[in-house]
C-alpha cells in the first residue's frame, strides 16, 4: 500500500504541474500532505515536514543568494564583453549560438558541480538569448542536458555515493562508462543542433551593430544601471568567488550572502540604487528559494512515511527470475524513474545495495551494478526534488513545468543512447 501511494503521489504531482493546475510551490506542499494522511501518518505529519525543510535549509539560501549575485551581475554587464565577441564570431546565428552553448557547457560541467555550472553558463548565455530572441527554454534544455552526462563524473555525487554504497573505486565503476559519457556528449550536441536549427528557421540571422572602444567590444545601447568603469572590480570577486566554492572556503550559502553584499556595496553604494536592484531579481529568488522549501515539506513526508523503502521493495519483487541476468540493463532503465521520483541518497544507500545483492545471485558483479545504475542521471536532475533545477529555472526565467516537458524527451534519449552504448561495450 506505501509502495502505490509514493508512485501515485509523485505521479500526481507530475500531472498537476505539468497541467498546470497548480503551481510547484502549491503542489509540493498540498499533494504530500494529502498522501501523507492518506498513508496514516496524521500527527506525525507535521515533525515529517519540519525535518524535511530543516534538512534542505542550507540549500534553499545557496539558490537564493546565488540568483541575486548574478542577476546583479548581468545588471553591471559583467559578460556583456563575452557576449559581444561570442555575437561577432557567431554573426547572430542561432544555430551556432545553441551548438556553442552545448559545447560550452560540457567543458563548464567538468566540474562536477550542476548548480555552479547553471550559475555560470545561464549568467554568461541569457543576455545572449535575449539579444537574439532565442527561447530560454532551449538555454536551459541544453544547459540541463550537458549536466546529465557530466554528472556521473566520479568527483560528482551519483558516482561518489554509488562508490560508497557498493564499495567499490572510480576504476571498477567511472573508468568503463567513459564511453558512454562520450556518446552522450555526442548525442547533447546534436540535439543543441537540433533544436539551433528550429530556432535560425524561426528568427533568420540577426545582424547586430557593434563599435568597438578603447574599453574593447560592447554594445552600441547604453544602460544607466551597468557599471562598465567597475568592470575588473566585479571580475576580480566573481573569479574570488569561484575559487572560494571549488576550495570550500566556506559553506556555499555563506560565500554567496558574503559575496552578494559586497557586490551591492561596490556597484550601488546609494541604498535607494541598492532597494531597486533587490526589488528587479526579489521574484525570481523568491520563487526559486520557496520550491526549495517546498520541496523539503515533499521528501520529508515521501522518507518520514517510508514510502521510499516500499517503493524499492516491490520494484524488486516484480522482476521475473526469468529476467535475472539481465539485472543490469534493467536497474540502468529503472534508475530513471527512480532517481526522478526519489533522492539520489535514498537510490544509492537504499535502493542500489539492494539491486546489487539480488543481481549477485545471478552472477552479475556489484561493479556492473554500480555502472548501470548511473545511467539514469540525465532524467534524476529533472526531478523536482533536485534543488539546483529550481537555481536553473529562476535564473533564466522560465516556469518549472515548460522546463520539464521541452527537457523530458530528450533527457530520455540521453539515457537510452548512454545505455545503449554501455550495453554494445560490454560495461554492462
Amino acid at each position: 500500500m506505501l509502495a502505490f501511494l509514493g508512485f501515485a503521489m509523485v505521479l500526481t504531482f507530475m500531472l498537476l504541474i505539468m497541467a498546470k493546475r497548480l503551481s510547484p510551490q502549491v503542489a509540493l506542499i498540498v499533494v504530500p500532505v494529502v498522501f501523507g494522511l492518506l498513508a496514516g501518518a496524521g500527527s506525525e505529519l507535521g515533525k515529517m515536514m519540519l525535518d524535511g525543510i530543516t534538512a534542505i535549509a542550507p540549500t534553499g539560501i545557496m539558490p537564493l543568494f546565488g540568483i541575486l549575485y548574478f542577476g546583479l551581475m548581468i545588471d553591471v554587464g559583467l559578460f556583456d564583453p563575452v557576449v559581444a565577441f561570442i555575437l561577432q564570431k557567431v554573426q547572430g546565428d542561432p544555430l551556432k549560438v545553441v551548438t556553442g552553448t552545448a559545447i560550452l557547457s560540457l567543458l563548464v560541467s567538468l566540474d562536477g558541480d550542476g548548480a555552479t555550472t547553471y550559475m555560470i553558463m545561464v549568467a554568461a548565455m541569457l543576455p545572449l538569448y535575449k539579444r537574439l530572441g532565442i527561447s530560454p527554454l532551449v538555454l536551459t534544455t541544453v544547459v540541463m542536458l550537458s549536466g546529465g552526462v557530466m554528472n556521473i563524473l566520479p568527483w560528482g555525487g551519483p558516482t561518489a555515493r554509488a562508490m560508497a554504497a557498493l564499495k567499490l573505486d572510480a576504476t571498477q565503476v567511472f573508468t568503463p562508462l567513459i564511453i558512454s559519457m562520450v556518446a552522450g556528449s555526442l548525442w547533447v550536441i546534436l540535439v543543441a543542433y537540433w533544436l539551433g536549427k528550429k530556432e535560425r528557421r524561426r528568427l533568420g540571422i540577426t545582424e547586430l551593430a557593434f563599435d568597438t572602444s578603447a574599453d574593447g567590444i560592447s554594445f552600441t545601447d547604453t544602460d544607466p544601471v551597468k557599471r562598465p568603469r567597475l568592470l575588473a572590480m566585479n571580475f576580480l570577486l566573481t573569479l574570488l568567488l569561484m575559487s572560494a566554492l571549488v576550495i570550500n572556503l566556506l559553506p556555499l550559502p555563506v560565500l554567496f550572502m558574503l559575496a552578494y553584499a559586497v557586490a551591492l556595496i561596490l556597484n550601488y553604494p546609494k541604498l535607494e540604487d541598492q532597494r531597486e536592484r533587490v526589488s528587479a531579481h526579489a521574484a525570481n529568488a523568491l520563487a526559486v528559494a520557496s520550491m526549495v522549501f517546498a520541496a523539503g515539506i515533499f521528501t520529508g513526508i515521501l522518507s518520514g512515511t517510508e514510502m521510499v523503502g516500499a517503493m524499492a521493495q516491490s520494484f524488486i519483487r516484480s522482476i521475473p527470475v526469468s529476467l535475472g541476468t539481465n539485472m543490469p540493463v534493467i536497474t540502468a532503465l529503472s534508475s530513471m524513474p527512480f532517481t526522478f521520483f526519489i533522492s539520489n541518497d535514498a537510490y544509492y544507500f537504499g535502493i542500489l545495495p539492494l539491486l546489487s545483492e539480488a543481481a549477485n545471485g545471478f552472477g552479475v558483479s556489484a561493479a556492473v551494478m554500480g555502472r548501470a545504475s548511473l545511467l539514469g542521471q540525465p532524467v534524476h536532475l529533472l526531478s523536482p526534488l533536485v534543488p539546483s533545477t529550481y537555481l536553473l529555472v529562476g535564473l533564466a526565467g522560465v516556469n518549472f513545468g515548460d522546463h520539464q516537458r521541452a527537457t523530458l524527451k530528450w533527457a530520455i534519449g540521453t539515457c537510452v543512447v548512454m545505455t545503449l552504448t554501455a550495453w554494445l561495450a560490454g560495461t554492462i
